[in-house]
């Protein structure tokens, strides 16, 4: 499966990769949201990974463009924060994003989760 994954702190992106190539996935890289749009444009991945703190372009807005966007809409988004609180959930999953994680990332969780909304994706 290809993944987009949108994270600016370089261990993390170089953590979160690693683990999921191991896993036989593609990994393409965003740093900030408007990379993020770019490449989710041109990649057409499977799966989008969104930090939701970023430069430049935030992952609440990218994700908002990206599900406003025809091309790139139904591409699902599970957003990646260390904001753990309810509301903050509530507030990705009202941009658009349809799982969310909380870091530091527990890779067996997100693995259920990125099965759940890409059932015939590798894991």
């Amino acid at each position: 499966m290809k993944i987009l994954l949108v994270e600016d702190n370089e261990m993390n992106r170089d953590m979160l990769s690693r683990r999921l190539q191991r896993r036989g996935h593609e990994v393409l890289i965003a740093v900030d949201g408007a990379e993020a749009l770019r490449v989710a444009g041109e990649e057409q991945p499977e799966l989008v990974l969104m930090d939701l703190s970023l430069p430049v372009m935030d992952g609440w807005e990218a994700t908002g463009r990206m599900k406003a966007d025809p091309q790139t809409a139904s591409i699902p988004i599970i957003a990646l924060t260390a904001h753990a609180m309810d509301a903050d959930r509530e507030r990705a999953l009202a941009a658009g994003c349809d799982d969310f994680d909380t870091k530091p990332i527990d890779m067996e969780r997100l693995t259920g989760k990125i099965a759940a909304l890409v059932p015939d994706g590798a894991t």
